[in-house]
């Protein structure tokens, strides 16, 4: 890991969030890029990295349970993810980005008495809400202790196939869900805050009580099929919706409803339940080549990764985060080849820089000092 001074790095494709640009290279000063310009105009401002393959923004996980499942952050790291947003679990305030794995966490998640995640999980990860005064009271703990959304279980349980029915539970389904008047408050404290709601919800039920109460954001794509209403009402009401079609592909209806809400005008974000066992330590390739497939060609591969970049960060609004530009925090992340033709490439990147600090160093063809 270093940072001894300030550096150039050049590379055949830049993607800077958005757009694939030629040739150009990028100006990390401190904790920040300065300047992006063609390579031609910036190398010789100093040492300069050369990528022989494509330079982009490190990707955001906007679903991960790193600290639940005590995950590495190091791994996550030096596999491609620069930041992460802890969707349930202990509540720390927002950190990294300064050569360590940025982490945003939403704490405990918000359910009706008994409800999910309750019976899966159990009450440590979890806080009570029977009651508005109650929900009210627990949106201001949440937001005092630093969290960066509010996160809420609309979960009635025996969704087949869905990730969390592998763990054992001490109550059966279905189990009990917030009522509509509880979550309104949640969603109106959470926004008298600054803060979004995302809802754990995996079919028609919790869809339903989820748009009834203007939550913002669902943190899957349902995995039980939703009535075709459901889905227009979700993209008339510009709901975001978080991928984790990967840890949620052995589910019934994922991909149909993945489909059909992209047909809808819904555009996917980056997401992948970061934590469970099979989904990969850092960048999932697969997820990014689901999200691509379920778009049936109405997305390029500058679109899926800008889910997972640009996007990413202007959801969190925290904007020039994802991109390369001017401004932003120097977060990148290079491959040997070009990542827009192969996803793969992403899960083992050749460089990491978070906060300018590189993590991880290139090496072989890949770069070179000047």
């Amino acid at each position: 890991m270093t940072n001894d001074h300030d550096y150039v790095i050049a590379a055949d494709l830049v993607f800077d969030g958005r757009q694939v640009l030629e040739r150009h290279a990028v100006v990390i000063e401190g904790d920040r890029i300065t300047a992006v310009a063609p390579a031609d105009q910036l190398i010789g401002r100093g040492r300069t990295i050369d990528i022989a393959g494509t330079l982009l923004p490190g990707f955001i996980d906007l679903h991960a349970h790193v600290l639940l499942d005590r995950t590495p952050p190091d791994t996550v790291l030096r596999h491609g993810i620069t930041t992460v947003r802890d969707t349930g679990g202990p509540l720390v305030r927002p950190s990294g980005g300064d050569g360590r794995l940025r982490v945003l966490a939403a704490g405990s998640i918000l359910t009706a008495p008994g409800g999910y995640p309750i019976p899966v999980f159990g009450k440590d990860v979890a806080l009570e809400v029977p009651d508005i005064a109650t929900a009210r009271a627990a949106v201001g703990q949440l937001v005092d202790g630093g969290a960066a959304l509010i996160k809420i279980g609309l979960e009635p349980g025996g969704s087949a196939g869905a990730p969390w029915t592998a763990h054992e539970t001490t109550t059966p389904p279905p189990w009990p869900l917030l009522s509509r008047e509880v979550v309104a408050a949640i969603v109106a404290e959470a926004h008298a805050n600054g803060l979004i709601v995302s809802a754990h919800l995996s079919g028609p039920v919790g869809a339903e009580l989820a748009l009834d109460a203007g939550v913002d954001e669902w943190a899957h794509v349902p995995c039980d099929l939703l009535p075709d209403a459901l889905i227009a009402r979700a993209a008339a009401a510009d709901v975001r919706v978080l991928g984790t079609l990967d840890t949620q592909s052995r589910t019934t209806g994922v991909f149909q409803n993945a489909v059909r809400l992209v047909e809808a005008g819904v555009r996917l974000l980056y997401g992948t339940d970061l934590a469970h066992p099979d989904v990969p330590w850092g960048i999932d390739a697969f997820e990014l080549q689901l999200m691509l497939h379920t778009a049936r060609g109405a997305l390029t591969p500058a679109d899926v990764l800008s889910a997972a970049t640009a996007r990413a960060g202007e959801h969190l609004g925290l904007a020039p985060l994802g991109q390369l530009v001017a401004g932003a925090p120097a977060d990148l992340i290079a491959v040997n080849g070009n990542a827009l033709e192969r996803f793969k490439l992403l899960e083992y990147p050749d460089l990491v820089v978070s906060g300018g600090v590189i993590v991880v160093e290139p090496t072989g063809s890949t770069a070179a000092a000047a």
